[in-house]
């Protein structure tokens, strides 16, 4: 199956740490890295951190919640106080909620009024919206900082997996401020520039940091299931959007995740607003798009790939928002890369290839954004190719590099007519370090021999 979805079209594959262990996960890198071993491009993996998740306990059996009841919330599995209460697992719960807050559980479906609290862990709701209630459903507490680590021991053990197993993207679940990713980068020590950090926005704290959080990380996702829950979902279109615009401006990658095609877990085609979403996902020029229940719990995986695919096609034939016409140049590199876009643009030409050794200069390029030509990235090293797969609108590829500068683009040049479809006499413009000595960045124009 994944080999299926990878031709239909994947370039990463995500372990989501709130369901699995250690154990499942390693299958699923060990069967990665064997997949890897067959295709033209790698799938990268990207890890999930469960974060600080507040979540109900264990039922011996589903639980109906029906409009209008009063129930009661326990802190404490040892307490049973009606057939019809259950337990939240947040020692801080009682003291952090007020009379009149909103808990909402299973990402919104059913939604509770606090009524009463009381000293001993307990606390009277009445249900505003009801529904069947399982075990260990996530609960939001939407407006209300929750007091709970950045990092829990959870996450640590998982980081610390992801470290050990060389994954490619870390990300860090329910970030607030800047000084989590912060946290995050020391304790990867010396890991922090080979694995690269996904800030995932997913209260209104950090839609309130965005700034911060989006200078601090390596790039965002926009999780829409948990933010849209936290915040006022009518605001959560303007969010995305502006997180897209940011991340354009700031050079940074971004991630639109939950609900793309949620209606292909049971039905073989997606809706019509659904289509119309990953479209304005698209135009707002994101790097990637994300799918979750739709390939795992799916009955369709390989065709809500497939889909993906067939509307990025269609939607990338339309001018894009193109939000970096405001990109901010901080330094020379990002300068030359503009220019290398813009020349290629100007010349009409075949593509913009980047010999890189830690991809760098690919990034550069593609904050840029280039609208009409293609980004082929070659590198020596093989998890700066993999984690070059969330780049928008970049091929990358993986060669030894020569003493010869010239050497090198002969064999870049051979790739590129081999595997990229680029035929002799096609014009791309070249830009490294390596064409002119160590350090030494440079653009050139060449026609393909």
């Amino acid at each position: 199956m994944l080999e299926k979805m990878a031709a239909a079209g994947m370039d990463i594959v995500r372990l989501n740490m709130s369901h699995g262990d250690h154990k499942s996960a390693a299958q699923v890198i060990k069967s990665i890295k064997t997949l890897n071993r067959k295709i033209d491009f790698p799938i990268a993996i990207l890890m999930d951190t469960q974060g600080p998740e507040i979540r109900t306990g264990d039922l011996v059996k589903e639980l109906e919640l029906k409009n209008g009841a009063v129930i009661s919330i326990t802190i404490r599995d040892s307490v049973n106080v009606e057939e019809s209460s259950f337990h939240i697992h947040y020692d801080d719960l009682i003291e952090t909620v007020k009379v009149g807050d909103r808990i909402t559980v299973d990402n919104g479906i059913i939604n509770l009024e606090v009524l009463e609290k009381h000293s001993d862990g307990i606390m009277r709701c009445r249900v505003i919206d009801g529904g069947i209630l399982k075990s260990k459903r996530h609960v939001n507490l939407p407006g209300i900082r929750v007091n709970l680590p950045a990092i829990t021991k959870k996450d640590r053990a998982d980081i610390l997996f992801a470290i050990e197993h060389e994954l490619d993207f870390i990300a860090l679940s329910f970030v607030r401020e800047a000084a989590d990713v912060r946290e995050l980068r020391a304790l990867m020590g010396d890991k922090a520039g080979k694995i690269k950090i996904i800030a995932k926005i997913e209260d209104q704290s950090g839609v309130n940091n965005l700034e911060e959080i989006i200078a601090e990380a390596d790039g965002i996702m926009v999780a829409r299931g948990d933010l849209g829950v936290e915040i006022n979902v009518a605001e959560l279109p303007n969010v995305q959007r502006r997180i897209a615009r940011l991340c354009a401006e700031q050079g940074k990658r971004v991630i639109v995740a939950t609900h793309l095609l949620e209606s292909m877990i049971e039905n073989p085609i997606p809706t019509r607003a659904e289509v119309t979403d990953v479209a304005n996902a698209i135009y707002e020029e994101v790097d990637a798009v994300m799918l979750s229940g739709e390939t795992t719990v799916g009955k369709y995986p390989v065709r809500c790939v497939e889909q993906l695919v067939a509307i990025a096609n269609a939607t990338e034939k339309s001018q894009g928002l193109n939000f970096t016409q405001h990109l901010i140049c901080r330094d020379d590199k990002q300068h030359l890369a503009l220019t290398a876009v813009n020349l290629a643009e100007s010349l009409g030409a075949k593509g913009i290839v980047v010999v890189t050794r830690r991809g760098f200069m690919a990034d550069y390029l593609t904050n840029c954004h280039p609208q009409n030509t293609r980004i082929y990235a070659f590198t020596n090293d093989s998890q700066t190719r993999r984690r070059l797969m969330l780049n928008r609108n970049l091929s990358p590829f993986r060669t030894a590099f020569s003493s010869d500068p010239e050497k090198t683009l002969q064999t870049t040049f051979s790739v590129l007519r081999k595997r990229a479809g680029l035929t002799s006499g096609d014009k791309v413009v070249v830009i490294s370090d390596v064409l002119a000595g160590s350090g030494i960045d440079a653009i050139q124009i060449r026609t393909l021999p």
